[in-house]
């Protein structure tokens, strides 16, 4: 599979995160959406437990990105082989750590955005999640991040 091809879905997701580090997707408007939700769900929750809820919502969010960024980032760099799985691992939570570092410099740049150091360190856990999960998960999802064998 060309290096391309093998890489695409990295490229697209991390375009579709820089896509969220935009002014859309403020906490000013994404509270629009999401705090109205929580105020329907919970009627009788104080506006301080609905920003809360907004607030871990948003954290979640970074945690998931930055989770699946990681897979992606661990297929395409392993391209179907499983040889030196801890070396692809750490070099795919390297990879992880300086893409939400240039993804939170970005933001400094944003207008109603901000750039924190503690989002850094959430996105570089979501990411060390998934190579975690990876390495523990029963071999028969491994499968996945392997080269085919022929039987």
């Amino acid at each position: 599979m060309s290096r391309l091809l093998r890489w695409w879905t990295v490229i697209a997701w991390a375009a579709l995160i820089w896509m969220f580090s935009t002014s859309w997707f403020a906490s000013e408007n994404t509270g629009r959406i999401i705090e109205p939700a929580f105020q329907w769900l919970l009627p009788h929750a104080s506006p301080e437990t609905i920003e809360l809820l907004h607030a871990i919502v948003r954290k979640c969010g970074h945690l998931f990105e930055y989770f699946v960024f990681s897979l992606l980032v661990l297929r395409s760099l392993r391209g179907g082989h499983s040889g030196q799985p801890l070396k692809s691992a750490l070099l795919t939570i390297a990879i992880v750590a300086a893409y939400a570092s240039i993804d939170e410099f970005h933001q400094s740049f944003v207008p109603g955005r901000t750039a924190a150091v503690s989002d850094v360190l959430l996105d570089t856990a979501g990411g060390t999640i998934a190579q975690v999960l990876v390495a523990v998960w029963p071999s028969r999802s491994r499968r996945q991040f392997e080269a085919p064998t022929a039987d």
